[in-house]
């Protein structure tokens, strides 16, 4: 496995805050303007025209910028450049129920991968202004502010957030996981964003998470910002964080976590 020079993380970095800038600024203009909205697999899995706009902009920008970088967007999927030494994912509106009810908590999430793993990746709210984002190994931040990972608590006072598939099946299932995990920790957060969700555990905000299946484009800016800011993440059952599942805890709670999850059933379809 290479490595990207570090010039070039670094540059993928910055275009990867510029690029979320960039499609917040259009998804507040839609929120303003307004937008149509239609379902995708299910009636509770809602998509707006702001989201395909959002998209178009982004990819659109990237070809102009890197036409040789393959790009993967929760819209318009996979451009299909399997040789393309960098791919970006993209959702152009993570938590779109949130924008679409004017709830504040959604973002614009962009990553750049090289070789199979994420280097750079930003996580942006224009309703708060709040910009994260990270470069592997160069640590995560909170616009200048370095981030340092959630609290050392136990899991009994431990505040946990999670989310929830659009399947009505899945859905039961995640809700009896989560009727079993809410005795054994603190408290529990829905906040209706997984790339947010991440960036809160990263920022201290939140203790714990975890959530699953996952689509990649969900979860890759925010879980390269929570392992920069320290969180120790995994896939459950011997796998590392991904689509089947992303969990996550602070150094001193993650073990105890992690089997606690495991035991209830969690990540398991």
């Amino acid at each position: 496995m290479t490595s990207a020079p570090v010039d070039e993380t670094a540059e993928l970095a910055q275009l990867a805050i510029e690029l979320a800038r960039s499609g917040g600024a259009l998804a507040l203009q839609r929120r303003q303007a307004g937008f149509a909205v239609s379902t995708k697999s299910s009636p509770t899995d809602v998509v707006t025209d702001a989201d395909r706009a959002v998209e178009r902009l982004v990819r659109d920008e990237l070809a102009a910028r890197r036409p040789a970088d393959s790009v993967v967007g929760e819209e318009a999927g996979d451009d299909g450049r399997a040789d393309a030494a960098v791919r970006w994912l993209i959702d152009p509106i993570d938590g779109t129920v949130n924008f679409m009810l004017g709830l504040p908590q959604w973002a614009v999430s962009v990553a750049a991968e090289q070789d199979g793993r994420v280097i750079a990746g930003c996580v942006y709210n224009p309703v708060s202004g709040e910009l994260f984002h990270a470069s592997r190994g160069g640590g995560a931040y909170l616009d200048g502010l370095r981030l340092t990972g959630p609290r050392p608590v136990p899991l009994a006072e431990a505040v946990l957030g999670t989310g929830f598939g659009y399947d009505q099946d899945r859905r039961a299932r995640q809700g009896r996981v989560v009727g079993e995990l809410l005795g054994r920790v603190g408290n529990l957060r829905r906040l209706g964003s997984a790339a947010l969700d991440l960036c809160f555990l990263a920022a201290g905000r939140l203790d714990l998470y975890f959530e699953g299946p996952l689509g990649e484009w969900d979860y890759a800016a925010g879980l390269l910002i929570a392992e920069e800011a320290g969180a120790i993440t995994s896939g459950l059952y011997g796998r590392p964080a991904g689509s089947a599942c992303v969990a996550a805890g602070q150094r001193d709670n993650a073990a105890d976590f992690f089997a606690l999850l495991e035991a209830v059933g969690a990540g398991r379809e």
